[in-house]
């Protein structure tokens, strides 16, 4: 019996459809890719589409708007903040907050979130306020809080310190120079602002 040389190369196996979660979460990836490349106003659904290596009729068949799609990709997409570990200090319980919140802010979300902020107009974004309170200003308050409180029941902080305002100066102070002087936050700019900043602020008066 005569073989030939030559034989048939295996088939390949077509690639499987993705379906269900596995193609939102590709979707929702895609999102913020784009927010992060091509800002808010370059955002369109057929990008998306693209950058999902999907259909364009399987987004709008999920998300009837483009704010439908990016609110849901930031609702995904935020990293969490839940807690700082208890360092036995107040400035070193900073320190960790800060740079938890630095590589929030330089993280793939955080690009996204941050060009909505800058480029969509007022009416555009009233459909994200909430998002962004709840995903973000309102955890991070929450947590500085408790690492202030730490420090008061340790006598570093002044009883007074835990308002309003002295919560909202790291979160203030990082999105200011971040936009306005395009400062990324490196380990020696956060603790400059710790020491310089928060501690003289926190400081008890008799010390």
């Amino acid at each position: 019996m005569v073989t030939s040389r030559w034989t048939a190369a295996p088939a390949q196996a077509a690639p499987s459809r993705r379906r269900g979660a596995v193609l939102e979460r590709a979707i929702l990836d895609a999102a913020l890719d784009q927010l992060g490349t091509v800002g808010w106003n370059g955002l369109t659904m057929e990008g998306v589409a693209a950058g999902a290596q999907t259909g364009k009729a399987a987004v709008y068949r999920r998300w009837p708007s483009k704010e439908d799609l990016v609110a849901d990709a930031l609702r995904a997409g935020l990293p969490r903040l839940d807690a700082v570990p208890d360092l036995g200090s107040v400035r070193e319980d900073l320190l960790v907050l800060c740079r938890t919140a630095r590589d929030a802010m330089f993280s793939r979300p955080g690009f996204a979130l941050r060009s909505i902020i800058h480029e969509c107009d007022p009416s555009q974004a009233e459909r994200f306020h909430a998002l962004i309170f709840e995903g973000v200003v309102e955890p991070t308050v929450k947590v500085l809080h408790e690492v202030i409180s730490r420090g008061i029941e340790r006598g570093e902080v002044r009883p007074d310190a835990a308002n309003g305002y002295v919560l909202d100066a790291i979160p203030a102070m990082m999105m200011y120079r971040s936009k306005m002087c395009t400062s990324e936050w490196n380990d020696r700019d956060l603790e400059e602002m710790v020491d310089q900043l928060m501690l003289p602020l926190l400081r008890p008066e008799a010390c």
